[in-house]
């Protein structure tokens, strides 16, 4: 399944490296565990967001290796994509930006037609470039803030709402950031989403999973706050975000933790109901080094 990872490190900037597909067999060998794209974006002192990303298929490139890639802001999101809907291709590859937004997602939608019709109704068609259920939600949320004048919570609110009422979802697990704030939503409890708080930090900060390896020495002595997919050490600090919980995260690192959606989606899909290949998608990949990611 995709990966997703949040990083708020409040008010300071601090540079973090990263590694995405972090494995330590040899990822072309092993291609067929592989994913369609990695991507990570930054909001840097300054609030000006950079992207990072890279559709892949690495069973094409011998020549496929994993990079660190050394960035520097105050809100990182980094994404592991296996495709469910859209081609491999930069404009399918998370993170998106929208609005001086970034947004990383898990999960599947279906129902993309009458989604396109509300985008339609809503203006905002011209901001989804791509073919994924993840952009056009995105555009959604993009939507709804606008009309709540910029309120990113109740834009939220109000989009993963008509998600809920009106289309079929599997699961629709977010990441979305700006320069100062960070939410994570857990969405039903198809896919797990942890946090991790480190606002007093008493170790290294250096998190590993077989596909995300972060590391930055400044987070060794200032606060940050982590969202992920799951645990990335054996810090026992880590908590599950509970099924239709919505986080936020501000510039002073305050948490703020809400059930929004107690109730499951109205068209709720099972497993079963997802095609070959999407099923295959939503699936843990086994790690090389032989414990579960």
């Amino acid at each position: 399944m995709c990966r997703l990872f949040g990083l708020h490190a409040g008010r300071r900037a601090v540079t973090a490296t990263f590694w995405l597909l972090d494995a330590p067999d040899n990822l072309a060998a092993q291609s067929r565990r592989n994913p369609d794209g990695t991507g990570l974006g930054v909001f840097d002192a300054a609030g000006d967001p950079e992207l990072r990303k890279q559709p892949m298929a690495a069973w094409h490139d011998r020549a496929f290796h994993c990079e660190a890639h050394e960035m520097t802001g105050t809100t990182f999101v980094a994404h592991v994509r296996y495709a469910t809907t859209g081609s491999l291709d930069v404009v399918n590859t998370h993170p998106f930006l929208q609005d001086g937004r970034m947004f990383a997602h898990n999960g599947v939608v279906h129902g993309l037609d009458a989604l396109d019709e509300r985008l339609r109704y809503e203006g905002v068609s011209e901001l989804v470039d791509g073919q994924t259920d993840s952009e056009r939600v995105f555009a959604l949320i993009t939507a709804a803030t606008r009309r709540h004048d910029g309120d990113v919570t109740a834009g939220l609110r109000e989009a993963v709402g008509w998600v809920a009422q009106n289309l079929p979802v599997y699961a629709l697990n977010i990441v979305l950031s700006t320069a100062t704030d960070l939410w994570a939503l857990r969405y039903p409890d198809s896919h797990e989403l942890y946090i991790l708080d480190r606002r007093n930090p008493a170790a290294a900060f250096d998190l590993q999973t077989d596909r995300i390896h972060a590391r930055s020495a400044h987070l060794a002595e200032f606060g940050s706050v982590v969202v992920a997919s799951e645990p990335m050490n054996d810090d026992p600090g880590w908590r599950p975000i509970d099924p239709g919980e919505l986080v936020h995260i501000d510039a002073d690192l305050a948490v703020n933790r809400r059930l929004e959606f107690p109730d499951p989606p109205a068209h709720l899909l099972r497993l079963s109901d997802l095609s070959p290949t999407t099923q295959a998608a939503q699936q843990p990949r086994p790690a090389a080094s032989g414990r579960d990611e």
